[in-house]
């Protein structure tokens, strides 16, 4: 079954330095469906774990599977506009409505 349009949850405000988490979820696709997550139309590259991830300037952590995507403590260059995109291998992927978060 191919993904329906997924449901994003993005803050609209957040303060330096606090701890932001965004959600994506839809639930028809099946198999379940893989999250990505994109960043004023760039795909965000996944990471775990903070080994290399500090020394790249990343500060968030991407979950494909469960469509999180967590930033440690946010700065002002996390500010832009995000939406995620659900897909399944089955039909088109599918996006939600892009939302601005301003740090």
């Amino acid at each position: 079954v191919a993904p329906t349009t997924p449901v994003c949850e993005v803050p609209s405000s957040a303060m330096t330095g606090t701890v932001v988490q965004m959600s994506c979820k839809e639930t028809e696709g099946s198999p379940p469906s893989e999250y990505q997550w994109y960043k004023n139309g760039v795909a965000l590259l996944e990471k775990t774990g903070t080994g290399s991830v500090r020394a790249a300037n990343v500060t968030y952590t991407m979950n494909k599977k469960s469509g999180t995507l967590l930033f440690n403590t946010v700065t002002k260059n996390d500010t832009g506009e995000y939406f995620c995109e659900a897909s399944n291998g089955i039909g088109l992927p599918q996006k939600c409505s892009v939302k601005r978060m301003q740090v």
